[in-house]
């Protein structure tokens, strides 16, 4: 049976443009479509959420946060491409981050620099070893991988806000996709974090900061970039991280999974979800403010990077971890949250 369906499938023509034949399923819709339509549907979705969503000015300076891996370099690809077919007029720049894992980041940086030739964007590489002092390689050494995304993820937030203000951008845009998003839904509800909840579904978080952070993948499939990235054969980095190999996160990844087999909408429906959440009036929120010691963002007198880094300065590793309840792990290492945050303490209810 699975034979005959392969046969009728190959003289199938797209249900798209019905001239061509159609060489793909596509996730999110289950269409069957050729290679070309879909390429025109996937860079056309990204492109009405940017225009809907006015995420950006002509004149603006983009740094696009790149981590070598298939989202990252599928949206610089895409957004190199549709910055020049619709005239956005933006001014786009490669932002990484050097964390300092052996084997992995070294090899992904490498990665960068071929797509910063391939896609003609300026390059920019801020490292946790200039910006901290110590690489991630030393921070395992000292405390073990139980929780090193937390130290990775709150790092390399912050080192990622210092190398866009060096390149004096106006918005930070990250790969993040529908399923990373639809991931941090359940995260933040099985946590029990409400600041987080409140703002995880947001394309564009960070307004009242200097620099804003905008998600153009939002409503984007992880299956599509991978499909996309594959028939493009884009250049990217495909190893995940040695040091996440059991973070709380990739639990609820693997759950997600199962559901879209079941039913392929259910990581749109997550995210709907999460933008429909609204939190009770009598919840006290955290107020943001800055840190006393570096100036950074933060709720606390000291932002967490800050904390964390005392800890390890001071031979305290543990100090700024607190009560832990495993580290969620990251998403490219962009936005991992691990432990419980000393930012978050508030918890309220939610009304749905």
């Amino acid at each position: 049976m699975e034979g005959e369906e392969r046969k009728r499938s190959k003289g199938r023509l797209c249900c798209l443009c019905n001239e061509r034949r159609a060489s793909l399923k596509r996730p999110k819709t289950l269409e069957q479509i050729c290679k070309d339509c879909f390429y025109d549907v996937f860079e056309d979705e990204i492109h009405q959420l940017i225009v809907g969503e006015q995420l950006f000015r002509s004149g603006e300076r983009i740094a696009i946060g790149a981590s070598g891996g298939k989202d990252s370099t599928v949206l610089a690809y895409v957004l190199s491409k549709l910055n020049r077919v619709h005239n956005y007029g933006l001014h786009l720049f490669l932002l990484s981050v050097d964390e300092g894992i052996t084997g992995y980041r070294d090899d992904s940086l490498q990665t960068v620099h071929r797509n910063q030739i391939q896609y003609d964007l300026p390059l920019k590489v801020v490292s946790y070893k200039d910006l901290y002092g110590w690489t991630m390689d030393q921070i395992v050494n000292l405390i073990g991988t139980k929780n090193n995304c937390t130290f990775c993820g709150v790092f390399r937030r912050q080192a990622l806000d210092r190398g866009a203000a060096f390149l004096k951008v106006d918005k930070l845009v990250t790969g993040h996709n529908a399923d990373d998003i639809a991931e941090t839904v359940l995260l933040n509800i099985l946590r029990g974090d409400i600041a987080r909840l409140s703002r995880c579904t947001s394309i564009t978080t960070g307004e009242d900061g200097p620099i804003p952070r905008c998600k153009p993948f939002k409503y984007t499939y992880e299956k599509e970039i991978v499909m996309y990235a594959y028939f493009k054969r884009l250049d990217y980095f495909s190893t995940e991280c040695i040091y996440s190999p059991n973070a709380y996160r990739g639990f609820a990844r693997e759950f997600i999974k199962d559901l879209e087999r079941i039913r392929p909408r259910a990581i749109l429906d997550i995210i709907k979800s999460g933008e429909n959440f609204r939190i009770s009036t009598a919840t006290k929120m955290p107020e943001q403010g800055t840190c006393e010691r570096c100036g950074y963002i933060s709720s606390q007198k000291w932002c967490k990077a800050c904390v964390l880094l005392d800890g390890l300065n001071r031979g305290l590793p543990k100090l700024g971890i607190g009560r832990n309840r495993g580290s969620i792990g990251c998403k490219d290492g962009i936005e991992s949250q691990g432990g419980k945050s000393i930012e978050s303490k508030q918890f309220g209810t939610l009304d749905f």
